[in-house]
């Protein structure tokens, strides 16, 4: 099981560090739209869904910080969701890096990069070449962010926007706030913005068959053209389902924007913009250096039946484990199936907490529900959910306190849905009074995960010196 517990630059005097060792930040980006030449199966609602065409680039976005000789990449990028196998074959190939990070966007009109939205139910989606495409680019995007790295100075901004945010499953929970990173240089002018957000690039919907990065494309162009500068934007806690909201805008002929269009996305990302743009004026100084990471190779059980049948077919290509009982305990690999009741299936993933200075970033693995993030749990357990006893995970903002931070999702893999344990409902009587049961649980690997995943993330935080 890999740990990495690193901390560099320390000194007993912070203030001569820092001004001995500037940090700097480089920002650049290279096109991952895959060739429409085969077959290209768009990752996402159904399956069978081909692409038909491109309205605009997909992209990897990387954001280097460097502090003395050491380096860190945050990397995004517009797919569904890079697996951890793929990220272990970028980072073999960036060697020497302190840490290097890849979160997806979760966009659903990008090529299928998990498996399981091909032409059929037996037939993966994904092609291993593009695969390869998008390895060679996203290490030709840190490299180029490398290049490009100069002095900076950083401030940290926010704004509360839930009126961007609609959840489709009870209860309704948002995580609401919008997060960026600014880097100026000496003279004042921005150097670039990471921007971080929650809520699912599904703007455009499953009739859409072009390849586009939906909502996030606007939300980004917007602010290039205001601020003058590069910009990436990461996805936060998006699980729950966190979309955009329904009949909120309308044309210049005061006609509403019929949702799943190209002009209601569009608009939504410019929306993002002008909310981002509210988080740049409110931004205070911060420091990001020194550095310091903690990440931890997890195990997670995966109790999802059709997810184990779509391993045992080869449309999920991926390690199959046997859960240990402890997510952080070693585990020995599975050939197939559970052999009996009493075994279990696990897939191994990465929990990561990265402290830049006075910034904590939470990094987790998938679409983490926003309950999670603020402990905005229901104070008693809903009738008819399957575990009213379990007991509460530590949240975010709990584990983090009062320190500043922001949450990566989707960070280095896609594990699916992270849904508190005690609103777990995919047994009848359902909550809620419901006939059957909300969609969430159909993507997630289990029951198990949320409490694993937290309780790793609590563990990461204490091991960089949380105060």
């Amino acid at each position: 099981m890999a740990l990495l517990v690193a901390t560099f630059g320390w000194s007993q005097d912070p203030a001569r560090a820092l001004a001995d060792e500037p940090l700097s930040v480089g920002m650049a980006e290279t096109e991952i739209t895959p060739p429409i030449v085969l077959p290209v199966w768009l990752a996402g609602f159904q399956q069978n869904r081909r692409a038909s065409g491109v309205h605009d680039p997909l992209m990897a976005r990387a954001v280097v910080l460097k502090h003395g000789k050491q380096k860190l990449a945050l990397v995004s990028v517009d797919l569904i969701g890079l697996q951890y196998p793929v990220v272990k074959r970028i980072r073999a190939r960036l060697p020497g890096w302190t840490y290097c990070l890849v979160s997806s966007t979760h966009n659903h009109e990008g090529p299928d990069v998990i498996g399981l939205w091909g032409p059929g139910p037996l037939t993966s989606g994904v092609d291993p070449a593009y695969l390869e495409l998008v390895i060679v680019r996203v290490v030709e995007a840190v490299q180029k962010a490398e290049r490009a790295a100069a002095p900076v100075t950083a401030a940290f901004g926010t704004t509360k926007a839930d009126e961007l945010l609609h959840d489709s499953r009870l209860p309704r929970v948002y995580d609401g706030v919008l997060r960026v990173l600014t880097f100026r240089h000496a003279d004042g002018t921005l150097a670039g913005l990471l921007v971080q957000w929650n809520c699912h690039p599904e703007a455009l919907g499953r009739r859409n068959t072009l390849i586009t990065a939906d909502f996030p494309a606007a939300t980004v162009a917007a602010l290039r053209k205001k601020y003058g500068c590069p910009v990436a934007y990461f996805s936060g806690a998006v699980g729950g389902l966190m979309t955009p909201p329904d009949g909120r805008y309308r044309d210049a002929d005061n006609r509403p924007l019929v949702d799943e269009t190209y002009p209601y996305s569009d608009r939504y990302g410019q929306e993002v913009a002008e909310a981002a743009s509210r988080a740049i004026d409110a931004a205070e100084p911060i420091e990001l250096t020194p550095f310091a990471v903690a990440a931890k190779t997890v195990v997670v059980p995966q109790d999802n039946i059709l997810y184990q049948l779509a391993r045992s077919v080869g449309v999920l290509r991926r390690q199959g484990l046997i859960w240990t009982g402890d997510g952080e305990l070693p585990s020995r690999v599975s050939h197939g199936l559970p052999q009996d009741r009493g075994q279990r299936l696990a897939v191994e993933t990465e929990v990561a907490c990265l402290r830049l200075g006075q910034l904590f970033i939470a990094c987790l693995p998938g679409e983490i529900y926003p309950e999670l993030v603020y402990g905005q749990y229901p104070q008693a357990a809903e009738a008819g959910v399957d575990f009213p006893a379990a007991p509460l995970e530590p949240s975010v903002a709990h584990i983090m306190g009062r320190r500043r931070w922001m949450l990566l999702g989707l960070a280095n893999d896609e594990i699916g849905y992270i849904i508190p344990k005690r609103q777990w409902d995919q047994r009848a009587p359902y909550a809620y009074g419901r006939a059957t049961s909300q969609y969430g649980e159909v993507n997630s690997c289990g029951p198990d995960v949320a409490p694993g995943i937290m309780r790793s993330l609590e563990r990461r935080v204490q091991e960089i010196g949380q105060r």
